[in-house]
């Protein structure tokens, strides 16, 4: 049922949906409309998706318009800058601040936002005083030092729209501090259809460039260099994983078990001391354990006897203090005491119970001797 949600979410999504101030968008958000103006006007719209192919578009005949310059990387920023410089067309940037504001449009800086609301052109620029009020105040405001430069659209005393020209070659720079006017929403409000379409119309090329991923890289990466999958991840979500690396050590820290003495805990059930041996004696034999069984038989035999014989418990597993300490309590016969209690393995399962016996028998005697 998730999968064919997620498909027909998919499905009811694709078409016409293109995003934000996109060209081929109809939604409210997309700018299809100013697109399809310029279109019966002789303009023709190109959508390009990377810097090079931007840079490669761009001439005397050509309005290059780039959406959210911040998102370019430093190499992309200077393919714009050397490309617009050179073209004699004119360039478009939507919303710059100074993360690309010193490459793309030297000079200028943003003195934060300006009111919310439509503006007057209070300015010469032909398309802005046919145009009249247009809805640039959900923007930023600039500020320039460019001498020949032109200032539109004030908010505050601070522009919203800056023309700056481009030296010798007869273009020049737009900066704008909001795309808005541009919306399929927002075209029929004020003079924005106008002031649109002339700052967009004024070439018979327009480029339309949408950055992608691949230009979204870091400032220090070249054009072109792989990446790998780390390289994708924002800087951003690096520190949140520090933060959350952290506070699980700290989590940790806090609910971890405190060493301390060791204390007894009651048992859910009572076990008898003969029931666990006859279970490990069971596990002995079906892993035909014979030399471990032999070993724990023997081991257990030495230190009761060096207890009977008075042999120190450091000493039980040392056949010269223990052998000769055994064989002076026996009053019966010669018994092989060192082979009884430090000889080799039993060969079979027989020879098992035979040593287990001889053993308890050696005890009983040494213990009533």
């Amino acid at each position: 049922m998730l999968a064919a949600g997620v498909t027909v979410l998919a499905a009811l999504n694709s078409g016409t949906r293109h995003g934000l101030l996109d060209p081929r968008s109809a939604d409210p958000s997309g700018s299809r409309a100013v697109s399809e103006l310029l279109k019966e006007r002789g303009v023709t719209t190109r959508v390009v998706t990377t810097a090079r192919e931007a840079a490669a578009a761009t001439g005397p005949r050509t309005t290059l318009l780039v959406i959210d310059p911040d998102r370019l990387g430093a190499t992309q920023r200077r393919q714009i800058a050397r490309s617009s410089d050179l073209s004699g067309g004119r360039t478009i940037l939507i919303g710059p601040t100074s993360h690309s504001l010193a490459e793309l449009a030297p000079g200028v800086r943003t003195k934060g936002d300006a009111d919310p609301k439509a503006l007057a052109p209070d300015c010469a620029l032909p398309a802005a005083t046919t145009a009249g009020r247009a809805g640039l105040g959900d923007g930023l405001r600039y500020t320039t030092s460019a001498a020949r430069a032109i200032a539109c659209y004030p908010s505050d005393g601070h522009p919203t729209l800056l023309v700056l020209p481009a030296g010798t070659t007869g273009g020049d720079t737009v900066v704008l501090g909001t795309g808005s006017i541009f919306l399929n929403e927002n075209l029929a409000d004020d003079g924005n259809a106008s002031l649109a379409l002339q700052l967009l119309g004024s070439r018979p090329d327009l480029v339309w460039y949408m950055p992608s991923l691949a230009d979204s890289d870091a400032d220090s990466r070249a054009a072109g260099e792989r990446q790998d999958f780390l390289d994708l991840i924002p800087a951003g979500w690096s520190w949140a994983l520090l933060q959350l690396f952290v506070a699980a050590a700290l989590a940790a820290l806090w609910r971890a078990r405190r060493l301390g003495p060791l204390v007894t805990e009651k048992l859910p059930v009572a076990i008898r001391a003969s029931e666990a041996t006859e279970g490990r004696a069971r596990l002995y034999r079906k892993a035909r354990a014979r030399d471990r069984a032999a070993t724990v038989l023997r081991a257990a035999a030495r230190e009761r006897l060096a207890a009977l014989t008075g042999i120190a418990h450091t000493q039980a597993h040392d056949p010269a203090a223990l052998a000769p300490a055994v064989s002076a309590r026996l009053t019966g016969g010669t018994q092989d005491v060192t082979g009884l209690l430090f000889g080799p393995t039993p060969s079979d399962d027989a020879a098992l119970v035979a040593l287990a016996d001889h053993l308890d028998a050696l005890e009983r005697e040494v213990r009533t001797s």
